[in-house]
């Protein structure tokens, strides 16, 4: 069925310029790419240590977003308590830090003087600023949030019948989370690994403030295209194309997922 609206002159208006505004400097990078040049600029030494830095890190980022981010989302679902909902704040918190807050607040945490890097390095020599590691930390810092909101949803509209049937036959806890409850709201756990994945290999900001740029340690693409934008314009172009070309390949993945809100 076509669910039919209607509205002003005026809030069409408004909503068309809402519209091109979006659309006007997403359209314009794709008019001055230089394409002719495309190929041959992705495939230069940098851009490609850069892309390679970006999937690893994402990757296993993605990953540890999924490992931490999925229990917590179960608790949170399934928890009322004060502490829960302040918890569920802080934990979000990430999404609307300014990007360079968020850096400083993980080399507060795990600088060679931060409340737990110092004694890293005092009992076990272990350094973590402007390693590879550090690319990795801040990536799941910014995203898991974004892995939080998808999947605590989902597991708020799973049918709890199903869980009470499993517990009468005796399932344990664990039994029933991954045999029950994950097959359940798969989709959105899918949907939510992916966010964190577009979310870590998008990130520039807390991670070049925590783990620097430097070029095939830690220097990921978004790092290369804002180097590489200070001396040549076009060649930034191509690059922040085929980045545009990831996310919006990840948003049209999920379009069912997150268009209709479904969890199954």
């Amino acid at each position: 069925m076509t669910r039919r609206t209607s509205s002003s002159p005026l809030l069409r208006a408004l909503a068309v310029i809402a519209i091109l505004f979006v659309i006007a400097p997403l359209l314009s990078v794709f008019v001055r790419v230089p394409w002719t040049d495309f190929w041959s600029t992705l495939n230069t030494h940098a851009v490609r240590q850069s892309l390679i830095i970006s999937l690893q890190t994402s990757l296993v980022a993605a990953l540890l977003a999924a490992v931490l981010g999925i229990p917590l989302s179960w608790w949170l679902a399934r928890t009322s308590s004060k502490i829960s909902r302040v918890i569920r704040t802080i934990c979000i918190a990430p999404m609307v830090l300014p990007p360079v807050v968020a850096g400083i607040a993980l080399l507060a945490a795990f600088g060679r003087r931060g409340v737990v890097g110092e004694q890293l390095f005092n009992w076990w020599g272990i350094s973590l600023p402007f390693t590879k590691t550090a690319v990795i930390l801040a990536q799941v810092f910014v995203s898991m949030p974004f892995l939080i909101l998808a999947v605590e949803a989902a597991f708020r509209q799973a049918d709890e019948g199903l869980e009470d049937a499993a517990r009468t036959f005796g399932a344990s806890p664990a039994r029933i989370f991954f045999s029950v409850v994950v097959p359940s709201v798969r989709p959105a756990l899918v949907a939510g690994v992916v966010l964190a994945w577009a979310r870590s290999f998008g990130e520039f900001g807390a991670s070049i403030t925590f783990a620097g740029s430097f070029p095939g340690r830690t220097q990921t693409l978004p790092m290369s295209v804002y180097e590489i934008a200070t001396y040549d314009y076009r060649q930034a172009l191509v690059v922040s194309v085929f980045m545009m070309f990831v996310s919006i390949a990840v948003l049209a993945g999920m379009r069912d997922s997150w268009a209709t809100g479904s969890t199954r």
